[in-house]
């Protein structure tokens, strides 16, 4: 009996050692922000990234979700390659991160950039915005059909204005269109604009047929009754006032593209460092504010850990890598 009672309690010392053991680096696994955190934004105020940077650091501060300090810092021009050179160039300890969007990817492509998504560790994507194709409200293309069985007739028949750049998800989503009319995509007249306001004003003026657009830069114009919107590449209906635009697939043609913001890191992140990130952003996705500012910017929430939305980039870079070849726009 004493023997077995000795063996318990060598047992029970052996167990507590491990636990003390396996303690410490249990409470190093753990890690999150205690200085001050920068999150970059690759366009200038006002610009999507920089609302979608400044809505991140608003929620993460009023929730208490991070008690450290948080600012945003902008780093427009280059298409991207300024605020991404810069990101490059950050220690990769958590205390850095950057809004990202498709350019990410197309720019790599097309030659561009030198960057793309393997050069960072992918944290997030946070929310996409669908690409919207408006005509004026007294044009003879009533919808989606109309816009194809013209472009089917002769490719170059309409003028489609696009903003920002060739390769960007407009002119992206403007390409697909044309290859469902069985069209030479090449040869689609696309006009480009340096901004999608600008695209919209030509639209307005008569200037050009079609515009392919954020939604949210054409809604005041359809409220007007200025503007009808024919089609949106989402793979469902919006909310609110886009909730009466028929996406593309409801009319009968597979086209799905986005214009997505996500969250990016320094390459080489440590582990704990993205799971810090992995756990703020999953709680951050769930509140109201959040939910609230991305109705408000009509921005489609399709949250996705840093696992998840490393599978995402990946797909949608050789998605993209496919229509910009087919384009004659890759490198």
């Amino acid at each position: 009996m004493p023997l077995r009672s000795t063996g318990a309690f060598l047992s029970l010392l052996a167990s507590c050692a491990i636990a003390l053991s396996v303690g410490p680096a249990a409470a190093q696994s753990v890690w999150k922000p205690s200085r001050h955190v920068e999150i970059v934004a690759q366009s200038a105020a006002g610009g999507g990234t920089d609302l979608t940077a400044r809505l991140i650091q608003k929620v993460l501060q009023e929730t208490r979700l991070l008690d450290a300090p948080v600012s945003v810092s902008n780093k427009p021009g280059g298409g991207g390659n300024i605020a991404l050179a810069y990101l490059a160039q950050r220690p990769a300890d958590g205390y850095c991160v950057e809004v990202a969007t498709a350019l990410l990817l197309s720019n790599h492509i097309t030659g561009k950039s030198a960057y793309t998504f393997t050069d960072f560790t992918a944290i997030a994507q946070l929310n996409s915005e669908y690409v919207a194709f408006g005509v004026k409200a007294d044009s003879p293309i009533a919808n989606g059909k109309d816009l194809v069985a013209r472009l089917r007739s002769d490719v170059q028949s309409l003028s489609i204005a696009v903003g920002t750049s060739l390769g960007g998800a407009n002119h992206v989503a403007a390409a697909l269109v044309a290859r469902a009319a069985g069209g030479d995509i090449r040869k689609i007249r696309t006009v480009v604009f340096k901004s999608s306001a600008e695209s919209a004003a030509a639209l307005l003026g008569g200037h050009i047929d079609v515009v392919a657009s954020s939604a949210s830069l054409l809604v005041p114009h359809l409220k007007s009754g200025a503007v009808r919107l024919i089609a949106m590449s989402a793979p469902h209906r919006g909310q609110g006032v886009l909730a009466t635009v028929p996406t593309w697939k409801e009319q009968g043609f597979d086209i799905v593209s986005d214009n997505f913001r996500g969250l990016i890191g320094p390459a080489g992140m440590p582990p704990p460092q993205v799971a810090y990130w992995d756990d703020a952003l999953a709680k951050l996705v769930r509140t109201e504010a959040w939910k609230k500012d991305l109705e408000a910017n009509l921005w489609e929430d399709n949250y996705m850990s840093s696992r998840e939305s490393l599978k995402y980039f990946t797909a949608q870079y050789e998605d993209a890598r496919r229509v910009l070849s087919d384009l004659g726009l890759t490198r």
